[in-house]
């Protein structure tokens, strides 16, 4: 009888965790923006995806730990000032008019990681975006919204698990930017 082992996998993705003040402010514009009759992102799960690994090994896992520890960048400001609406995965999303340069060194530094890891760097192009709300069919009518301001001082490796209720994250290690 022949048997076969899985090694097992994490979710993973390297990710933008907002700081409460951040968080409660997306938050509130998302009901602003969406109303109480769409279902939104709990707010525990709002980020910012800058790299998604998907499901890795443990090996795979420290190797993505080990090269983000040797990520130097300096730390950054972004505002997030546009909504906008995927149709086709049909989300509705919050994210910077114009992403920084800080940002794109980052999301760089981490696909340089993916590749030294093992992993492939992903092919669509890279937008800065928070979802707020999943399954919307289309998009609320424009509402007018104060931009805001997130002061950004750290990444983090996340781990995702998805269950009956839904996916929940898990921050399992973050780093400090300091640096350039």
């Amino acid at each position: 009888m022949c048997s076969t082992t899985t090694e097992p996998r994490q979710r993973l993705f390297f990710a933008l965790w907002p700081d409460a003040a951040t968080r409660q402010a997306l938050v509130k514009a998302s009901r602003a923006l969406l109303g109480r009759r769409i279902k939104q992102v709990p707010a525990e799960n709002l980020h910012i995806t800058l790299a998604f690994a998907g499901p890795v090994t443990a090996p795979v896992r420290d190797c993505l730990v080990a090269a983000a520890e040797r990520i130097r960048a300096a730390p950054f400001e972004l505002t997030l000032d546009h909504v906008g609406h995927w149709p086709r995965p049909r989300i509705f999303w919050i994210g910077p008019a114009h992403t920084p340069p800080g940002l794109w060194s980052l999301v760089e530094a981490l696909n340089q990681a993916f590749e030294s890891c093992g992993l492939q760097r992903e092919t669509r192009p890279f937008q800065a975006h928070v979802t707020l709300a999943r399954k919307v069919r289309r998009a609320p009518p424009p509402v007018e919204m104060a931009p805001i301001s997130w002061s950004i001082g750290d990444f983090s490796l996340v781990e995702s698990v998805t269950d009956a209720h839904g996916a929940s994250y898990r921050r399992l290690v973050t780093w400090k930017l300091a640096g350039g």
